[in-house]
């Protein structure tokens, strides 16, 4: 998609050639417009155009002097001078300011369509031979969307699809390249989610059409997103927690109760076997190492408290069988129960 500057002092000549420049058929990503050379400056720091129209004759700074001023940024700027019968002659000096085009006043759409087809076939031979993103940049946008979708964090999604839609734009790719491109980025992220073992239903493939913009499958990726989005919030029952956050609390709830790893997993919709790898990636600890500590830090607040029978002590942490309660903490604090609460005076 291209970007349009337009710089004349007459408000009908800026009204005129944007509304054609609207009318062209060419993917336009932006066109703005400014009343003379100096503002036309200030506009192109704050967005590089591909093509800059401008008038000959304007007040403050002309565009004999603006020619001068671009040509000296060397950046890729085409420049097409708008003049009027008189002007022509003069005009012809900013040859050497690189103005290749000109068009001659009054303009018509099919003046302007003609330079626009010169422009943009000048444009895309001055493009590199590779037009695809590299394999790094593919990799860490899916590794970001990846995470962001798992973790149901919507805000870092949106920002990401809205960065990329507007990063693919500057890639120099036809909308056909740019389509597929984006289904086989979609086809790979929706295998990596899968992978994961979510139990969440996704979109095989986007739903393509002869002819359709790239901005519609854009808009189809979009929805795929959210809608995988959807499903695994509903999955987790509309919980948006961390999901190793989220089994701790549980753990934390019932450790008086026997939770196993597959009931965890079963809480985040997952496979068990995924959610033991992630676990251990997470915290350094096997659930089960995980869950036998956190009962055994509970027992000992618990024997701190002369009120609680060992027994007692026993069952609250989850063990039926006193003596593999005893068994259990002795491994894990070096001392039984018994001689823990003499250590402390009890």
């Amino acid at each position: 998609m291209y970007r349009v500057l337009i710089v004349d002092d007459e408000p009908m000549i800026l009204k005129g050639l944007t509304v054609f420049l609207q009318q062209s058929g060419v993917s336009i990503a932006s066109i703005r417009s400014a009343s003379n050379g100096e503002g036309a400056l200030a506009a192109i720091r704050e967005e590089l155009p591909d093509f800059v129209f401008t008038d000959i004759r304007m007040p403050v700074m002309d565009g004999l002097a603006l020619c001068a001023q671009i040509a000296e940024m060397d950046q890729k700027i085409q420049t097409v001078v708008i003049s009027g019968y008189d002007d022509f002659t003069y005009a012809q000096t900013c040859i050497s300011y690189g103005v290749k085009e000109y068009l001659l006043k009054p303009i018509s759409k099919r003046d302007l369509q003609d330079t626009l087809r010169k422009l943009i076939q000048r444009a895309e031979a001055a493009k590199p031979a590779s037009a695809y993103l590299s394999v790094a940049k593919m990799d860490e946008w899916m590794a970001e969307i990846e995470q962001a979708v798992y973790y149901m964090n919507q805000e870092q999604v949106t920002q990401l699809l809205q960065a990329w839609e507007q990063e693919i734009a500057t890639y120099h790719m036809q909308d056909e390249q740019r389509i597929e491109m984006l289904q086989e980025f979609h086809v790979l992220l929706m295998k990596k989610l899968k992978a994961r073992d979510v139990n969440i239903e996704l979109r095989p493939l986007l739903e393509l059409k002869q002819g359709m913009p790239f901005h519609t499958v854009y808009k189809q990726f979009t929805g795929s997103i959210q809608d995988t989005l959807d499903s695994l919030y509903r999955r987790r029952k509309g919980k948006l927690k961390d999901p190793i956050e989220e089994v701790k609390m549980y753990i934390e709830q019932n450790l008086g109760s026997e939770v196993s790893l597959e009931e965890a997993a079963d809480l985040l919709g997952l496979h068990p076997n995924y959610f033991s790898v992630m676990f251990k990636q997470m915290t350094g600890e096997t659930f089960v190492q995980y869950r036998t500590k956190r009962r055994m830090e509970y027992a000992k607040r618990m024997l701190g408290e002369e009120r609680y029978r060992i027994t007692d002590i026993s069952y609250a942490v989850g063990y039926a069988d006193h003596s593999n309660f005893t068994k259990t903490f002795k491994k894990y604090e070096g001392i039984s129960p018994s001689e823990y609460r003499q250590k402390m005076g009890i």
